[in-house]
């Protein structure tokens, strides 16, 4: 190779290089960590095929809202959703997706929990006994949905059926952005992400969202039930996700939605400010409740060595967020005392004592 030719060669790489550092820095601006990962995963961002699929293959029951068996309870439901494309393997839940879900029907037995699948076909080998241990709890309902049908009579159809989400960026997570506000404006009750272990009872808790820091809300944890004030927030976060979406920023439509409702319903930009009174009876709770470790040290969920101190903070919450776009990869050892590993054991026992070596 030339003089030249190594030169040129060198020049491409430091300007790829730049060009990333620029974006990432371009991007770190905004202040959630949501907004600073994207580019780190782009293993499933853009499987989207299942979205238009019609299928007639067996699979998990479509849910039925109509149905004595699916009705939500006003008020009284939790919904966790799953908006990957799975192809023929099946559809798949790994262990720490079902803890999430185990943990909410546990520690909320009159509540009923749905876990809603886009994806339409039959669980994979490796999830079906993941599932079996699910049933055990009687108020957990798995059901499959059509996007297409479930925005159907609701203030987003058009806007959906126009394409608009299909050509986000990262369209699987904004399908989720999508679906949890959609969600608690059809039916009210919580909506949950699937890297959130419940550690208390949520049965009491009515329209709320949580801080994950004092700079911002986050959309991981909320519920709007069906009284006039939660009827207003569903009403505006569905509107907010209408007019604002951004298929190229990727919290702009999750957490950025509820800050944006928030920070108008409250009168105030400012977290700290958001008191019961001033949001008009719609409770914004502490970092502590549901986020009381910060995504910047995630790692201390699977640390042994400060495990005990780690503890004593997570028992003051309700639920924990272990921000799994971060920690996926972390290993944790079924006989490790690592924080996570010890409130598995205790709040998800059926999937966390049958999931192997491995959780």
């Amino acid at each position: 190779m030339t003089l030249f030719a190594k030169m040129k060669k060198r020049l491409l790489w430091c300007g790829f290089a730049f060009a990333v550092v620029l974006l990432i820095l371009m991007i770190s601006t905004e202040n959630n960590i949501i907004q600073r990962i994207p580019f780190l995963d782009v293993s499933t961002i853009n499987d989207i095929r299942c979205y238009d699929e019609i299928s007639a293959a067996e699979g998990i029951l479509d849910f039925d809202p109509e149905s004595s068996v699916d009705k939500p309870t006003p008020g009284r439901n939790i919904f966790f959703h799953e908006t990957s494309c799975f192809g023929e393997e099946g559809l798949v839940l790994n262990a720490r997706q079902a803890c999430a879900v185990e943990s909410a029907a546990r520690m909320n037995p009159s509540m009923t929990v749905y876990l809603l699948f886009v994806s339409k076909s039959e669980f994979s080998n490796g999830t079906r006994e993941i599932i079996r241990h699910l049933l055990n709890y009687h108020n957990i309902k798995i059901r499959h949905i059509y996007p297409e049908r479930y925005v159907k009579d609701t203030p987003l159809e058009a806007w959906y059926t126009s394409g608009i989400l299909k050509k986000s960026h990262w369209p699987v997570s904004h399908m989720s952005d999508m679906l949890r506000y959609l969600t608690l404006w059809k039916y009210g009750g919580i909506y949950l992400d699937l890297d959130v272990v419940v550690t208390s009872s949520l049965e009491n808790l009515t329209n709320f969202a949580g801080a994950e820091d004092w700079d911002d809300i986050a959309a991981g944890v909320m519920g709007f039930d069906r009284s006039e004030l939660g009827r207003r927030v569903a009403d505006a976060c569905v509107r907010d996700l209408k007019k604002n979406f951004r298929g190229n920023v990727w919290g702009n439509n999750g957490p950025g939605v509820i800050t944006r409702t928030l920070q108008k319903l409250c009168a105030t930009v400012h977290v700290r400010d958001m008191t019961t009174s001033r949001c008009r009876g719609f409770t914004v709770y502490p970092p502590s409740v549901f986020y009381p470790i910060h995504y910047k040290k995630w790692k201390k969920y699977f640390d042994t060595a400060d495990s005990n101190a780690t503890l004593k903070i997570l028992s003051k919450a309700r639920a924990i967020h272990v921000w799994n776009k971060l920690s996926k990869a972390e290993q944790v050892r079924v006989n490790s005392n690592a924080p996570y590993a010890v409130v598995a054991r205790n709040y998800c026992p059926y999937v966390f004592n049958n999931c192997g070596k491995i959780f």
